[in-house]
């Protein structure tokens, strides 16, 4: 075991990210700063939702891209609880972004059963860049479905996936 998981710096960043958004970027970005390693959670298939616009590898593909320069950051898929994932990775913190009181009662709740399940893990909540505080991924989907343009707010490689998987212009 390395010494920055003995010393508690590993964090994992979890999330569906179905699209990826330059919002989650920014909070792995900024985690990447904080600790020593940050583990990027990908949900294989989330609970909350019925099925994903990109399966697993390609969102975890699209990361990888995305956080090559950060030396720091690794992006793996699971699907487990995700403080079992923590724990496998040697990982104290979870770490996740807030852009409104909507998130902060999800979260709320989600921190008190992780701390029931896992007490030696903190939640960390970052505030979202006011740049991309309204971003959503279902949000972006819907936008990219009937061809408006997303590129200012996801990753070149993302836009054009969205714009090839669900652009109706021209129907």
């Amino acid at each position: 075991m390395n010494e920055a998981i003995n010393d508690g710096r590993v964090a994992v960043c979890p999330g569906s990210y179905d699209p990826v958004t330059n919002g989650h970027l920014d909070i792995i970005q900024r985690a990447a700063r904080i600790f020593d390693l940050v583990v990027v959670g990908v949900v294989d298939q989330p609970l909350r939702k019925q099925t994903t616009l990109f399966t697993a590898e390609e969102r975890r593909g699209f990361l990888l891209q995305e956080t090559e320069k950060l030396g720091n950051v690794q992006v793996e898929v699971f699907d487990t609880l995700l403080v079992d994932f923590a724990r496998e990775h040697g990982a104290r913190s979870l770490v996740k972004g807030l852009r409104a009181i909507s998130d902060f009662e999800y979260e709320f709740e989600m921190n008190q059963l992780n701390r029931k399940l896992a007490p030696n893990i903190e939640s960390v909540y970052m505030m979202a860049s006011p740049d991309y505080s309204f971003l959503r991924s279902s949000g972006i989907k819907e936008m990219a479905t009937f061809g408006a343009d997303v590129t200012d707010l996801v990753p070149d490689a993302v836009a054009k996936a969205l714009h090839e998987r669900l652009s109706r212009v021209g129907d």
